[in-house]
């Protein structure tokens, strides 16, 4: 170590010193903070909905959000294979479907979201 200290000197003081930890942490316990209070409740297609009865009997709740609705649905695609092989963006509807798509024997992948939009309230 000594021959070490012989060979920098002084000119690496800087490098050897021990990090400052408090004024990192206090900048990084701020911007925490800052994160926690934006993020409050969620907004937009996160945000819980009233339902129609059609979607909220095929959901099996009266409020959700848009974004756990598509997924359902999406959920409910894949277990009962309801996808067509040859065309994956091709849905073939079943009757509980048909119940929230107006009734349509085959609806695209992205139609989805668009037919899904008629079934949730704005709340008041």
């Amino acid at each position: 170590m000594a021959s070490s200290t012989r060979i920098f000197s002084n000119c690496c003081r800087a490098l050897m010193a021990a990090a400052k930890t408090s004024a990192a942490t206090e900048t990084t316990a701020t911007a925490t903070a800052t994160v926690t209070k934006a993020r409050g409740r969620p907004t937009g297609i996160l945000k819980p909905q009233p339902v129609s009865p059609a979607l909220g009997s095929f959901l099996g709740t009266k409020e959700s959000s848009r974004a756990d609705a598509v997924k359902k649905v999406w959920e409910y695609i894949k277990t009962h294979n309801l996808q067509n092989p040859t065309n994956k963006r091709e849905i073939h509807c079943d009757d509980k479907l048909k119940t929230i798509f107006d009734g349509k024997d085959k609806v695209g992948f992205l139609e989805i979201a668009r037919l899904l939009t008629q079934h949730f309230h704005k709340a008041a």
